[in-house]
C-alpha cells in the first residue's frame, strides 16, 4: 500500500517553546511514496502551484531523500496545474546576490540529476519557473490543455533555472531561440510535434499513463536505468569511453547474468 507523507523541511533558526512557535506553514509537496516509485503533486493550487522558496525547500528535501535511496520520481500539479511560475511576489524583492546562488537553477538542476528518471505529468499551464521544472524531468507527458511557456522577458528578466541550455536540447537551437526571444506560450500539439512533450493524454488518464511508463522503468534492471541516465547526461566528450566503464560494471554483475539466462531459457520453451 502506498505510504502517502509530506516531505519534512529542516527548520533553522533558535528553538522556541511550543507555545512560542508560529503555526506550521502548509506544505507545498503532497508525495505519495512507494518502494520504486515517487509521486511528488505541487500542493499550492490557490496560487497555481507557484513556486516560492518553501517549495524548493521541500524539492531540496525530496531530492536527498531520492538521492540515498533511489526511485523514479513523477512529478505532476494539483487543480488541473503544472506550475504556473515563480512566485512573482517573491521574485520581484530578489537581488542580484540571489539570482547569482541560483535559488531555482540548484533545485532544479538537483531533479535533473537524481539517479533514477524523472517523469513530469503536464497538466494546463507550466510558465516561467514551472516550465523550467518539467524541463528537468528526463521524460514529459501532457493533456490537450498544457501550455509551456518561459514569459520572464516580458518581466524585466531572463528565463535562468534551465531553459537557456534545457530547452535547446529538447527542442533544438533555433526553436529554442524563437520560444525564449519572443516568451511566445504553445499547445499541446505544439509541444507534443516539436519533442517537448513524448505523449498527450485525457486529463483523467494522465496519472495512469505517466505510472505506466514507471512500469516499464521498473521491469528493468535498477542500476542498468541509473547507469543507461548517467551515460545519457555524461558530456559528448567523454563518450565512448564513459560507456565501457559503466558497461564494464554491469557485465561483471550477477543481476546481468540472472536476466540474461532467464531470457535464454525463455527462448527454449
Amino acid at each position: 500500500m502506498a505510504d502517502a507523507t509530506r516531505v519534512p523541511v529542516a527548520s533553522t533558526g533558535s528553538a522556541r517553546s511550543a507555545a512560542e512557535a508560529p503555526e506550521p506553514s502548509p506544505r507545498r509537496l503532497r508525495v505519495d511514496a512507494r518502494d520504486d516509485r515517487v509521486v511528488a503533486t505541487l500542493d499550492r493550487p490557490e496560487r497555481r502551484n507557484a513556486i516560492d522558496q518553501a517549495m524548493i525547500d521541500e524539492l531540496h528535501a525530496l531530492c536527498a531523500e531520492l538521492e540515498e535511496r533511489p526511485r523514479t520520481l513523477i512529478l505532476t500539479g494539483a487543480g488541473g496545474i503544472f506550475a504556473a511560475g515563480a512566485d512573482i511576489a517573491q521574485l520581484r524583492e530578489r537581488t542580484g546576490d540571489d539570482a547569482r546562488r541560483g535559488i531555482n537553477a540548484t533545485a532544479f538542476d538537483r531533479v535533473r540529476h537524481l539517479p533514477m528518471p524523472v517523469i513530469a505529468a503536464v497538466d494546463g499551464f507550466a510558465l516561467g519557473g514551472g516550465a523550467e521544472l518539467a524541463y528537468a524531468a528526463d521524460i514529459r507527458i501532457g493533456t490537450p490543455r498544457v501550455r509551456f511557456g518561459n514569459p520572464e522577458p516580458g518581466l524585466g528578466i531572463i528565463a535562468a533555472a534551465g531553459a537557456s541550455w534545457r530547452l535547446p536540447e529538447i527542442v533544438g537551437h533555433a526553436r529554442a531561440s524563437e520560444l525564449l526571444l519572443t516568451a511566445r506560450v504553445i499547445d499541446a500539439d505544439e509541444a507534443l510535434a516539436g519533442g517537448l512533450l513524448s505523449s498527450v493524454h485525457e486529463p483523467d488518464d494522465l496519472l495512469a499513463a505517466a505510472h505506466a511508463i514507471a512500469d516499464r522503468i521498473a521491469a528493468n534492471s535498477v542500476r542498468a536505468t541509473i547507469l543507461t541516465k548517467r551515460a545519457l547526461l555524461a558530456p559528448r566528450a567523454g563518450h565512448p569511453a564513459i560507456d565501457g566503464e559503466l558497461q564494464a560494471e554491469l557485465f561483471d554483475s550477477a543481476d546481468k547474468r540472472a536476466r540474461m539466462t532467464a531470457f535464454l531459457e525463455r527462448k527454449k520453451k
